[in-house]
C-alpha cells in the first residue's frame, strides 16, 4: 500500500482467531474429542480469538515495557518490590479464568482433561509474553504437593494454585539454580536450620529464580549435617511475603537482564533466614521435585510448538502480502518450500508433545500400562529436548522470511526468537536431557517401549507416503538404537556420552514423524484431508539419524583449541 506522501508502505502481517485458522491444531482436537469436540470447540474459539486479537494488539503496545524493581519505598524502608507488565496482569486474569492450571485437576474430561488444558495453553502462550513460565511452575507446584501427601500444605496452598477466581488464584516459583551449577544442582550451598515445630530456616543465594513476584515457592536447600550433592537436598516450600506484604527473610538483589523472555521477571534472591516448610522428607529433595520437572518440561514442549505455529502464521500471512521480483511471496517456489519444511517440523513437534500429554492425562485419570510408564519416562525429556532444539530453528527461518523487517524491533519479530532461545535451555538444556534420557534408559530397560510405538505406528498407516514415511523413522530409530547397544555392550562409555545427543535428536525426529505420520492416515481416512500427509511425506523427504563416532581427540581439539 502506499502512504499519504506517495511513498510505498508494506502492510504488516495480522493474525485471526488462532483456533479456526489452525488446521493441524483443530484436526488434532477433533481426533482427541470426537463427538465431544463440539463443547470444547468454543472455548478453544474464545481464547483462539483473544489470543490473536486483544491480547495480540497489547503485546505488541506492550513491547518496550519490562517489570521494574523498586527497593526501597520512599521513607526508607526496604520493600523489594516488583511491578508486572501490563500484559502480564491482563494475562494473570485470563489465565485463572479459563482454568489454564486449574482445568487438568477439575477432572470434568477425564483422560482429556490435560488435553484441553495445554490446548487452550497452546493458543494463549505465544501472545502471553511468557506469562506460561509461571503458570508451568505452578502446575507443578499443584502436582508436587499432592503427590507428596503433606496435607497441610496442600490444604494450604493447591486450592489457590488451581482457583479460577483472579482474587484467590496464586503462582509458584522453582527456585533451583544457585551459581555453583545450573543443572547440577547437587552442589547447592543453600542451607536450612530446623528451629522449634516444623519450621525450618533457609540461607543461601538463588542465582535465577523465575516469576519471582509468586505467591510460593518450591526450593531445594541442604539441611544441617546432610552429605554432600543430591542426596543431601531437601525439598521445601515457602512464601516469600507475609500478608503483610514483608518479605519472608529474602532481599532482592537484581532482575536478571536476559537476551528474551524479557517480561518474566526473574530474579537473584538472597535468602537470609527465610522461613520455610518440609514438603516431604529431610532428603531426597531432588527427586521429591521430579513431578515439577516433569510439568514444566511437559508445559516448555507445548509451548516451543505454539511459538513455532506463531512465527509460521505471521510469516504465512505476510507471504500473501509482500510482492518481490514482481509477484508474492506465496506464489515463490523458493518461499514455499522453506515455509513447508518449518511447517512439517511444526507438525511433527506437535503430536509428539501431545502424545505426551495424552500419557500424563491417562496416568492421571486411571493410570498408565508398564509399557505406558516407561514411554512417559523416556518421553519427558524426549519431547523437551526436541522440540526446544526445533523451535529456534524455525523461529531462525520464519525470521529470515520477512527480510529486513524481522530483524527490526518495532515489528515485534525478533521477540519471537529471542524468547525461543530458552526452551533449548530452562528446565535443563539439550545436552542435559540427552543425558538425562540415557538414564531413563537404564531405569526402563532400554528404549524398546519408543521403538514399539513407532512400530504401532507404521501398522495403523496405508497410504503409500505414510508407510515410506514410517520405514524411514523406524530404520532411523533402529540405527541409533544399534549404535547405542553396540556401545553399550563394549562398554565404550565415553562414546555413548559423546553421541547421546545425536542419538536423543534421531529419536526425537523419529517417534515425531511416525506419530504425524499415524495422525495423517486417520485425516486421510477421517476427514478426507491429505495436508498432514503431506507434512509426513516432506519431513521425510528431508531425512535424518545420521550417527557417527568422530575421534576424541579431534572433538576435543575442535572445541577447545578451534
Amino acid at each position: 500500500m502506499s502512504s499519504d506522501s506517495g511513498l510505498f508502505c508494506q502492510d504488516p502481517p495480522s493474525l485471526g482467531n488462532q483456533f479456526d485458522d489452525d488446521r493441524m491444531f483443530r484436526s488434532l482436537m477433533a481426533r482427541r474429542f470426537g463427538d465431544a469436540l463440539a463443547e470444547v470447540a468454543p472455548r478453544l474459539r474464545e481464547m483462539g480469538e483473544i489470543a490473536g486479537g486483544e491480547l495480540y494488539r497489547t503485546q505488541l503496545d506492550d513491547r518496550l515495557n519490562e517489570p521494574v524493581l523498586t527497593r526501597w519505598d520512599p521513607w526508607g524502608q526496604r520493600i523489594d518490590k516488583i511491578d508486572l507488565t501490563p500484559l502480564w496482569r491482563r494475562a494473570a486474569r485470563l489465565s485463572a479464568e479459563f482454568g489454564l492450571v486449574g482445568e487438568a485437576y477439575e477432572r470434568r474430561w477425564g483422560a482429556l482433561s490435560r488435553s484441553l488444558q495445554f490446548g487452550l495453553v497452546y493458543l494463549f502462550h505465544p501472545s502471553s509474553d511468557v506469562y506460561t513460565c509461571p503458570l508451568a511452575m505452578t502446575d507443578g507446584a499443584a502436582r508436587t504437593l499432592l503427590d507428596s501427601g503433606n496435607r497441610p500444605l496442600i490444604d494450604r496452598a493447591v486450592g489457590h494454585l488451581i482457583s479460577r477466581d483472579p482474587e484467590q488464584a496464586w503462582t509458584s516459583g522453582q527456585w533451583m539454580t544457585e551459581a555453583t551449577g545450573g543443572s547440577d544442582v547437587g552442589q547447592s550451598q543453600t542451607v536450612a536450620v530446623k528451629q522449634e515445630g516444623d519450621i525450618w530456616k533457609l540461607s543461601g543465594r538463588k542465582w535465577f529464580t523465575s516469576a519471582a513476584t509468586s505467591e510460593i515457592a518450591l526450593t531445594l536447600a541442604r539441611p544441617e549435617g546432610n552429605p554432600e550433592g543430591g542426596k543431601g537436598l531437601a525439598l521445601f516450600y515457602l512464601e516469600p511475603r507475609d500478608t503483610t506484604g514483608s518479605l519472608n527473610g529474602i532481599r532482592v538483589c537484581r532482575l536478571k537482564d536476559k537476551l528474551g523472555t524479557r517480561k518474566v521477571p526473574t530474579a537473584e534472591l538472597i535468602l537470609e533466614g527465610a522461613e520455610a516448610h518440609l514438603v516431604k522428607r529431610p532428603h531426597g529433595g531432588v527427586r521429591d521435585i521430579v513431578p515439577m520437572l516433569e510439568m514444566t518440561r511437559t508445559w516448555n514442549s507445548v509451548c516451543a510448538v505454539a511459538t513455532m505455529r506463531r512465527g509460521l502464521a505471521l510469516a504465512r500471512d505476510y507471504a500473501r502480502r509482500r510482492v518481490a521480483f514482481g509477484r508474492p511471496l506465496a506464489e515463490q517456489p523458493l518461499h514455499l518450500d522453506t515455509l513447508a519444511l518449518a511447517q512439517a517440523q511444526t507438525e511433527s513437534c506437535l503430536h509428539l508433545c501431545f502424545y505426551l500429554v495424552d500419557l500424563i492425562g491417562r496416568r492421571e485419570a486411571e493410570g498408565l500400562s508398564e509399557l505406558g510408564m516407561k514411554e512417559l519416562r523416556l518421553l519427558t525429556s524426549l519431547t523437551k529436548l526436541t522440540t526446544g532444539r526445533t523451535a529456534v530453528s524455525v523461529m531462525s527461518e520464519t525470521l529470515e522470511a520477512f527480510g529486513g523487517a524481522g530483524y527490526v524491533e518495532d515489528t515485534g519479530l525478533p521477540m519471537l526468537l529471542r524468547d525461543a532461545q530458552v526452551l533449548p535451555i530452562w528446565e535443563g538444556t539439550t545436552n542435559v536431557l540427552s543425558l538425562d534420557l540415557l538414564r531413563a534408559s537404564a531405569e526402563t530397560g532400554g528404549f524398546d517401549s519408543l521403538l514399539a510405538l513407532i512400530q504401532r505406528c507404521r501398522a495403523g498407516c496405508t497410504d503409500t507416503r505414510l508407510r515410506e514415511a514410517t520405514a524411514l523413522a523406524e530404520v532411523s530409530a533402529g540405527r541409533a538404537l544399534e549404535w547405542f547397544g553396540q556401545r553399550s555392550r563394549e562398554e565404550d562409555h565415553r562414546s555413548i556420552e559423546a553421541g547421546a545427543r545425536r542419538m536423543a535428536l534421531t529419536l526425537g525426529q523419529s517417534v515425531g514423524l511416525a506419530l504425524l505420520s499415524e495422525h495423517a492416515q486417520w485425516a486421510l481416512t477421517g476427514q478426507g484431508d491429505e495436508r498432514s500427509a503431506l507434512a509426513a511425506s516432506r519431513l521425510a523427504a528431508e531425512g535424518f539419524g545420521r550417527l557417527i563416532d568422530p575421534p576424541a581427540d579431534a572433538t576435543a581439539s575442535l572445541a577447545l583449541d578451534g
